[in-house]
């Protein structure tokens, strides 16, 4: 059964590898702008509140938000515990302790995400441009 924790130092070093490693096959076009590495977790959410999803003690996942602007920033799922609901119950979290709206940006290429925010009921605000491609900024009343 999932559980769901605050991020604590326990979690960091499942944490760092899911980050890592998910990021790599997901964003495969950004190879030759990005150099991913262990660290790139404790940077890229630094000051951000992080939910983890425990599985058998296990970090399996997670999502961080920005909360003053009641952003999510990341949300990431173990590759083997992918297309388990896990991403959702982190989702439905999230909202919950967010003011309304909750927005995000996702790269357009990253088109499995993409569907995921729509059947979420997130709406597309509008596109920009960031260093690693077009994005849409989603944003859910709640």
């Amino acid at each position: 059964m999932i559980q769901i924790f605050e991020k604590n130092k326990n979690h960091i070093p499942d944490l760092k590898r899911i980050f890592l490693e998910v990021r790599q096959k997901t964003f495969y076009w950004l190879e030759d702008i990005i150099e991913y590495n262990l660290d790139d977790f404790d940077r890229e959410t630094a000051g951000e509140f992080v939910l983890v999803a425990v599985l058998n003690n296990k970090a399996v996942g997670f999502i961080s938000l920005w909360l003053p602007d009641n952003f999510i920033h990341h949300l990431y799922i173990d590759e083997e515990h992918q297309h388990k609901n896990i991403g959702t119950i982190l989702l439905n979290e999230a909202i919950k302790i967010m003011n309304s709206p909750v927005t995000l940006k996702c790269l357009i290429q990253n088109t499995k995400a993409v569907e995921f925010y729509k059947k979420k009921g997130f709406i597309e605000k509008e596109k920009g441009f960031s260093n690693h491609g077009e994005y849409i900024l989603f944003l859910l009343e709640k």
